[in-house]
């Protein structure tokens, strides 16, 4: 039988996340950084690691935003989701997370720290459940959602998917 996306929600016990979607945490490290071995953005001592259950569906979408650290896409069910990121540079890639490497899917995605990114569905009618795993750990503190005046004025070459995923 093949899962729905309101069957991973319910049976993950997942909840909507700020950037939008829904997600739960899975790990959380016991193991921790101290601020003095990181670099001067973080604001205190982080675990090693984090990984959170990611979800996706029909016409949701991730808005742009930014943490502090790498963050690795795992794809788990469902459909091609595309994960739209802007480096430092203002160079837009469009990872493909899904198991169609046919059409240039990945099963793995990384977001390298820094970087703006957001996702959509390739397939409206479809469902991504993923995962992404953070290190150092994800804090909410660390994270930055985008303001679209600003990432309009900063790379206005990229308007169109801005002004979706903003």
């Amino acid at each position: 039988m093949k899962n729905t996306s309101s069957q991973w929600i319910k049976n993950l016990n997942m909840k909507t996340h700020p950037e939008g979607g829904f997600f739960k945490e899975v790990y959380r490290s016991d193991l921790s950084l101290k601020k003095e071995h990181l670099p001067d953005e973080f604001s205190g001592d982080r675990n090693i690691s984090t990984s959170i259950y990611y979800l996706l569906s029909e016409n949701d979408k991730s808005r742009f935003h930014r943490i502090l650290s790498d963050e690795l896409w795992h794809f788990y069910d469902g459909g091609t989701l595309l994960i739209f990121e802007i480096d430092t540079y203002g160079l837009l890639k469009v990872n493909r997370l899904g198991m169609n490497t046919e059409e240039g899917d990945l099963p793995q995605v990384v977001i390298k720290a820094g970087n703006w990114f957001g996702a959509a569905l390739q397939n409206k009618n479809s469902y991504c459940l993923a995962g992404c795993t953070v290190s150092p750990g994800f804090h909410f503190e660390d994270f930055e959602l985008a303001d679209r005046k600003e990432l309009l004025n900063t790379y206005p070459e990229h308007t169109d998917i801005i002004n979706l995923l903003t």
